[in-house]
């Protein structure tokens, strides 16, 4: 029992040491580098979501009631203006034609050959993005058969306090939910004027012609838009050059005394942008300040051994080495 209390102690010293030793060793530190205040261009952006919608959605229905007799395309189909999307028969038609099936066949090909089906054309140049019937399925003059885009368009939820700030011609950057890791550019051709009431905050919708159109792109998918307002010219240093004291204010090194402590000077800063933030005030171009970096320090092979593993003493290292 002795024997066990004795070692417990022993191990919970050990680790006790090992801890302290690792933490002082552990301690960072740190050296600095001197970089210049420069002026830096940078876009202004309004961020908001969106979806991708068709820029003119048009709705195909029959020009009578009846039965569809065959489809030629799918959704995702790009058609041009007068291609022929399926074959319908009117009522007449079906009446007719289900009397001459039950007669013979013969009969059948005669009224086949004699009266023909209904063509069911596209009115534009476009893609279909919906096909809502299945070939002998009856259908109603208020049916909708297909549904087709001429083109994709991102479509923005601008606030209200931000829809003053967004013109006609900005640029705007779309990443998709779907796709994050592609970018579509795009230029804004219209706002709408009236907005809508979401959760009482009035919405406007912005209008985004794409420059290009991914082929994975659809309609109703979630998107990210960045709207670029403006473009200036600030006054400008990485986030890495401020310092911060317990009552908010902001500093930035710009020499050392001769005690080697930094001395610290305070500035005004505005927003930021990436990894750079705006300097307001305290700051000239072409001024030098100094940035806290760490300072590299080479791990000797050993550390962060676990001190509870048997440690291989060097004349069994070396019989290893030679074995290998």
């Amino acid at each position: 029992m002795k024997k066990t209390i004795i070692a417990a102690l022993i191990l919970i010293v050990a680790a006790g040491v090992y801890y302290f030793t690792r933490k002082k060793d552990s301690k960072e530190e740190f050296t600095y580098k001197q970089i210049e205040v420069k002026m830096s261009d940078i876009n202004d952006y309004v961020e908001v979501t969106g979806q991708i919608e068709p820029l003119n959605r048009v709705e195909i229905l029959p020009p009578s009631s009846g039965r569809i007799e065959k489809i030629f395309v799918e959704e995702g189909a790009v058609v041009k203006a007068g291609d022929v999307l399926c074959l319908m028969s009117s009522s007449d038609r079906v009446a007719i034609m289900d009397a001459a099936r039950s007669i013979s066949e013969e009969e059948y090909k005669k009224w086949e050959d004699s009266y023909k089906p209904i063509k069911v054309l596209a009115p534009i140049t476009g893609r279909i993005i919906l096909r809502n019937i299945v070939e002998g399925q009856t259908v109603g003059g208020s049916t909708v058969l297909f549904a087709m885009s001429d083109t994709l368009i991102a479509v923005a939820s601008v606030d209200e306090s931000d829809i003053g700030k967004v013109k006609v011609g900005q640029s705007a950057f779309i990443t998709l939910d779907s796709y994050p890791e592609t970018l579509i550019k795009g230029k804004i051709f219209q706002i709408l004027d009236e907005g809508k009431n979401v959760s009482n905050v009035i919405i406007y919708k912005v209008k985004i012609k794409l420059e290009n159109i991914p082929s994975f792109l659809k309609s109703q998918m979630t998107s990210n838009i960045k709207i670029m307002i403006a473009r200036r010219r600030i006054l400008a240093l990485p986030l890495t050059a401020l310092e911060y004291s317990k009552d908010g204010k902001v500093y930035v090194i710009t020499g050392f005394d001769s005690k080697k402590t930094p001395v610290k000077k305070e500035v005004s800063v505005g927003k930021d942008y990436d990894n750079l933030v705006e300097i307001r005030k305290g700051l000239e171009e072409g001024e030098k300040v100094y940035v806290k970096m760490k300072k590299y320090s080479k791990q000797s092979m050993d550390q962060g051994a676990n001190p509870f593993m048997p440690q291989r003493r060097p004349q069994q290292q070396r019989q290893v080495m030679r074995r290998l």
